[in-house]
């Protein structure tokens, strides 16, 4: 029964969600984007790392949430773009997806391959920011990061692989 009930709140997650993050007004969002990525990029803005970044755009999109920022690194700081921006790298996957990877559940990769993450535009570009992503150690986030991560991560990995279960049973009547 509680296998039903993820499966259903994973696959439905986006629907669910879409609304009430739409709500939200672009300040908060923001706000809230900044400092997600501020404690997860710590060590990483510390070192320098997003340097590659400066003077260009990434775009991130959460497809299924209609969700767009554009994210780029100005004076040793991310910073957000208030108004639409022409990107020089866009990442763009659905949130179920993009949950999978930031729990390190699936490879970008794998993801890119399967035509459920796409990377367009400057390649190398979004070669480099594919490997920040994956250089980032998880361990060093504040433990609540850590646990709720691998916590949604681990609910939603496990909901995506009852779906197919669920569906087969269902042709097979």
């Amino acid at each position: 029964m509680f296998n039903k009930i993820r499966a259903h709140l994973v696959q439905n997650a986006a629907s669910i969600l879409r609304s009430p993050i739409q709500l939200l007004p672009q300040t908060v969002q923001k706000k809230a984007l900044l400092e997600g990525l501020k404690t997860v990029f710590k060590e990483s803005l510390e070192d320098g790392d997003f340097e590659f970044l400066e003077g260009k755009w990434l775009k991130v999109s959460i497809k299924d949430l209609n969700l767009n920022w554009c994210i780029s690194y100005e004076g040793e700081k991310l910073v957000v773009a208030d108004k639409p921006v022409q990107e020089d790298v866009s990442f763009a996957g659905n949130l179920n997806d993009l949950v999978l990877i930031a729990g390190r559940k699936e490879d970008p990769d794998t993801l890119f391959f399967q035509r459920r993450l796409s990377i367009e535009g400057d390649t190398e570009l979004g070669l480099e920011v594919k490997n920040l992503m994956d250089s980032v150690d998880l361990d060093l986030l504040p433990k609540a990061v850590q646990i709720a991560m691998n916590q949604l991560a681990d609910f939603v990995h496990k909901g995506v692989q009852s779906e197919p279960a669920q569906s087969e049973v269902k042709h097979a009547y």
